[in-house]
């Protein structure tokens, strides 16, 4: 059970060590523009190119729904990242449980969005967690954990692969475990739970006001999507630049404050260099690009955020 990219190499990694998959759960099809073209989830396309049957109803509270999960006899259900919640009728279906793949060092970061509130909130590990599923949000006992590094170059995108390598290769050795009777689970502590919620269109906008740390934690808690993004004057309009990549640097001034030709910007303290940058409708290009194609120069400054001057707190 899975939609993104995330759970993709648990699906591929648990058929490739002979486990008979009888199911994978998926969210629908999205409408492309316009409604006339339909996109399949990223576990979807590749359970149907495995020949696995695919399902992927809008809600798992309805009896029938029910039904047909349960028909399927299923020992097993082995959650990465679906997007729907598992009532309880689902959760008990499977005769040897549900356990989830979470990419996230419980009980911090609980919730929809763990990678991106880990880097944002300037966190320096993070880790998958296999924990049994119960009818909480993320709230069931941990079986194992594998932790690593955020590094200060990684993007969410960057992080985001690496923990779903992890988590293919924890699937499958906790599968093992069960089959052995083995698998055993501890509860969650009480202490330091947050919950990562879903990314607002509010928290795109760069606030300069911030340290240069937490401008690179943004941007790249932000990247790839939906990214951060702030605006500046080009060809006099006011036009925003989306920030995909950036390194903390030296420098300073008036914060947003473009200090030199590889679009170096000015933070409260410090400083950061764009590495990689996106106008609209143009290509990824480097800061000393984007600053060559805009004309820009050093001086120029990026429009003061409207939001008040925070940075990205865990909601306790």
């Amino acid at each position: 059970m899975g939609t993104p990219e995330f759970a993709v190499p648990t699906l591929l990694e648990i058929v490739k060590n002979g486990y008979e998959l009888v199911a994978v759960y998926t969210r629908a099809p999205a409408r492309g523009r316009r409604g006339l073209a339909v996109r399949k989830t990223p576990v979807h396309a590749a359970a149907e190119s495995l020949g696995i049957p695919v399902f992927t109803p809008t809600t798992l509270r309805d009896i029938e729904v029910q039904r047909i999960f349960s028909g399927l006899a299923a020992k097993v259900a082995v959650v990465a990242a679906y997007g729907l919640l598992l009532p309880g009728p689902v959760i008990e279906a499977p005769s040897l449980g549900c356990i989830n793949l979470h990419a996230s060092l419980l009980p911090r970061w609980r919730g929809a969005a763990p990678v991106q509130r880990a880097m944002m909130a300037g966190d320096t590990d993070t880790g998958v967690d296999v924990m049994r599923m119960d009818a909480g949000l993320d709230t069931g006992p941990v079986a194992m954990r594998e932790t690593i590094r955020i590094l200060p170059e990684d993007t969410a995108g960057d992080l985001t692969a690496r923990l779903a390598s992890i988590a293919a290769r924890l699937s499958v050795g906790a599968l093992q475990l069960i089959d052995a009777g083995l698998l055993e689970f501890r509860e969650q502590s009480a202490v330091g739970v947050s919950y990562a919620h879903k990314i607002e269109r509010t928290e795109v906008e760069i606030d300069w006001r911030q340290d240069a740390e937490s401008v690179r934690n943004q941007v790249h808690g932000l990247s790839p999507a939906p990214g951060a993004s702030s605006k500046i004057s080009i060809g006099g309009r006011q036009e925003g630049i989306r920030f995909l990549r950036v390194k903390v640097a030296a420098g300073s001034g008036p914060p947003g404050t473009l200090l030199s030709e590889d679009m170096t910007v000015a933070c409260e303290t410090g400083a950061v260099r764009v590495l990689q940058g996106q106008r609209s409708g143009k290509v990824v290009m480097s800061g000393r690009e984007l600053m060559r194609g805009a004309r820009l120069a050093r001086g120029a400054v990026f429009e003061p955020s409207r939001a008040p001057s925070a940075a990205p707190r865990a909601q306790i």
